[in-house]
């Protein structure tokens, strides 16, 4: 079947009644769009379902829907998307802003690849994906005024608020499972979201294929320190300084 009538329906099932996650006139453009069988391949590109890609989740619609609702994108607004994965959130936020000045990052090389590839076949090449630490952001191209993070926190990272426009407006999945979707400016909340699952946001060596856990690796070295600073020093009598 001709994808653009798949991804009218699919829409068209967003907006219903039954569903209700799809009430912006705007997204519903943005949605209807976005070639969203570029970015996953076979029939499963345009029904309401979320799968696993590399470890990472691919969004279903609805929550796709759900996430724009609460973020209110503009036009000519500057967006960043914490957590790229295949890509097509980036996508959506471009059609939002217009192209304006949209970024991604994500902290799995592999998928920052796998963005960048789709991303293109799409038409959406003026998006920029990096491979960051999604806690940390992406400083060298803000203020922007909406971030988007798809991953959760028990609290939204600083330097993500920090990176927020005076007037700009941070979502993010906050909690233990279930978690709850809130919306963020620079002073603190807004308002409260939907009750939503997502994956815990990670840090450098947990992504897919890390060889090592970094925040294991912090923890020996922060021992190994208050060890060295709470010595008494008779462990090293012991030793003949003579020689």
């Amino acid at each position: 079947m001709d994808p653009a009538v798949l991804r009218e329906d699919m829409v068209d099932s967003l907006e219903s009644e039954a569903k209700g996650r799809l009430t912006c006139g705007n997204l519903s453009v943005a949605m209807r769009e976005v070639p969203r069988h570029q970015f996953i391949d076979g029939p499963r590109a345009y029904e309401d379902v979320q799968h696993e890609l590399r470890g990472s989740t691919v969004l279903s619609p609805r929550l796709v829907a759900t996430l724009f609702e609460a973020l209110e994108v503009n036009s000519g607004d500057s967006v960043l998307i914490v957590g790229a994965g295949i890509g097509y959130t980036a996508a959506v936020a471009a059609e939002l802003s217009e192209a304006a000045e949209v970024h991604a990052i994500d902290i799995d090389r592999e998928l920052v690849i796998i963005a960048r590839q789709n991303l293109a076949r799409a038409g959406y090449r003026e998006v920029l994906v990096d491979c960051r630490d999604g806690a940390v952001g992406l400083t060298e191209y803000a203020p922007y005024d909406r971030i988007l993070v798809e991953a959760a926190a028990v609290e939204p990272p600083r330097p993500l608020l920090d990176q927020l426009a005076p007037d700009g407006r941070l979502v993010i999945p906050l909690g233990v499972r279930p978690q709850r979707l809130v919306a963020f400016n620079p002073l603190g909340p807004l308002r409260e979201g939907p009750s939503v699952r997502f994956k815990p946001l990670l840090v450098e060596g947990e992504q897919a294929g890390a060889i090592e856990r970094n925040r294991t690796m912090r923890e020996d070295i922060e021992r190994a320190q208050t060890a060295d600073r709470t010595r008494p020093g008779w462990e090293l009598e012991w030793l003949d300084w003579s020689d």
